[in-house]
């Protein structure tokens, strides 16, 4: 469904039973929520499974100079009120992983758990010397082309970089690029001690855009948190190891949360 917030329309959807535990699922950048399908597909046989596409990505609308941190933060909590939905373990991938501390920080009596796939949640290169933000803005195609080869390095996965590059390819180059910004916007590192729910850090050992490194250091200031490395998973287990994903939840919270 579409939920209307100000002058957006952020498209959720939702699976499993209305009284079951819930699970809220965040894409990366310009991910969509299918970045969760399969997954969420395992977990909805016990869970309530609750998935959106955020400003810029997927099929919602919503103004270019509406997409800032805060903004994505407070659509957490109405789609989580459009859905009746009090608390729920909040699960982010990428750089959807901002969003999510910020979220469990903003109102952590809603925020039960958090599950942070390849979580990229700051960023210190300047705008200036940003070659990657360069390439959005110069050759928008061909930057994309390279992040989902970056992003997929499994073998024998050409089908899910088709599937990545039909997901991204629905954000505007304008909306992808003020996407990237907004995770500039605020440094949460100072403040992420303060989040103790129970987190799960799942990270793939060959992702080339988020370091073993960056999790590990996030994990060891997060007070409650477990860091779980997938052997041989590039940035997006959530599509390439699905089952491990899953499995590594139900493990951490229990197959009912």
């Amino acid at each position: 469904m579409f939920i209307t917030v100000g002058d957006a329309k952020i498209y959720a959807t939702a699976f499993g039973s209305t009284t079951s535990p819930v699970i809220v699922g965040i894409g990366g950048w310009i991910g969509s929520w299918e970045l969760w399908v399969e997954p969420f597909a395992i977990l909805s046989q016990n869970w309530r499974t609750i998935a959106y596409d955020h400003r810029g990505a997927g099929a919602t609308v919503a103004p270019v100079e509406s997409i800032t941190f805060n903004r994505l933060v407070d659509d957490v909590f109405a789609v989580l009120d459009a859905y009746n939905v009090e608390k729920c373990v909040l699960a982010a991938e990428s750089a959807g992983a901002h969003t999510a501390l910020g979220a469990a920080l903003k109102y952590p009596n809603r925020i039960t758990g958090l599950v942070i796939v390849d979580g990229m949640y700051f960023r210190e290169t300047s705008a200036e010397k940003d070659l990657f933000l360069l390439g959005l803005r110069k050759d928008y195609p061909a930057t994309l082309d390279r992040f989902v080869e970056t992003c997929v390095p499994e073998p024998d996965s050409d089908h899910i970089k088709r599937w990545g590059r039909q997901i991204i390819d629905r954000a505007s180059q304008a909306s992808a690029i003020a996407l990237y910004l907004s995770t500039g916007e605020v440094d949460l590192r100072n403040e992420l001690r303060h989040i103790s729910q129970p987190t799960l850090i799942l990270h793939g050992e060959a992702d080339a855009l988020v370091s073993v490194e960056e999790a590990r250091e996030l994990a060891e200031i997060l007070p409650n948190a477990k860091l779980s490395v997938l052997p041989g998973a590039g940035h997006v287990p959530t599509m390439t190891r699905p089952l491990e994903v899953a499995h590594e939840i139900i493990n951490f919270f229990g197959p009912e949360i």
